[in-house]
């Protein structure tokens, strides 16, 4: 006979998954915002973003946000 495997679940703390979040946020909106500044000086612009830019920017986020949220709604 097959031995099976129990699969540990471990619950970890709400302040954990809070600060792992706004670190790698912050990392990434640094990153981001590396990047938009490279491509102002390389387009030799003063504004980094455009407005249309921005709106697009801001809905890509809460499609992000949507997303990650309905990460634990798999039902089977």
């Amino acid at each position: 006979m097959s031995s099976k495997k129990e699969i540990e679940v471990r619950k970890s703390s709400p302040v954990n998954t809070v600060a792992i979040g706004a670190l790698v946020g912050a990392g990434a909106g640094v990153i981001a915002a590396m990047l938009l500044h490279r491509r102002a000086k390389k387009q030799q612009r003063e504004s980094m973003i455009t407005a249309s830019e921005a709106i697009q920017l801001g809905l890509l986020v809460f499609g992000l946000f949507r997303a990650i949220s309905a990460l634990g709604d798999d039902e089977d």
